[in-house]
């Protein structure tokens, strides 16, 4: 699982051999936990990131969102 960014407490990872029927997506980390996934190239969420962390997770994504594809 190969981080690709990492943004204070947030750890951006891609993994390159996942399902064949989700959209290319990026996983967010906190610690030893996956708390949600972005759509790779819309930055939409797959599922409700933890409470409160919204916009963080939102601006972590889009910092790197280049480096990230």
């Amino acid at each position: 699982m190969p981080t690709v960014a990492e943004e204070g407490q947030f750890r951006l990872v891609v993994y390159t051999r996942e399902n064949d029927f989700e959209p290319p997506h990026v996983h967010v980390w906190v610690g030893n936990e996956d708390v949600c996934r972005l759509e790779l190239n819309s930055g939409r969420f797959m599922e409700n990131p933890p409470p409160g962390d919204y916009r963080s997770i939102l601006a972590a994504y889009q910092k790197h969102a280049v480096a990230i594809r």
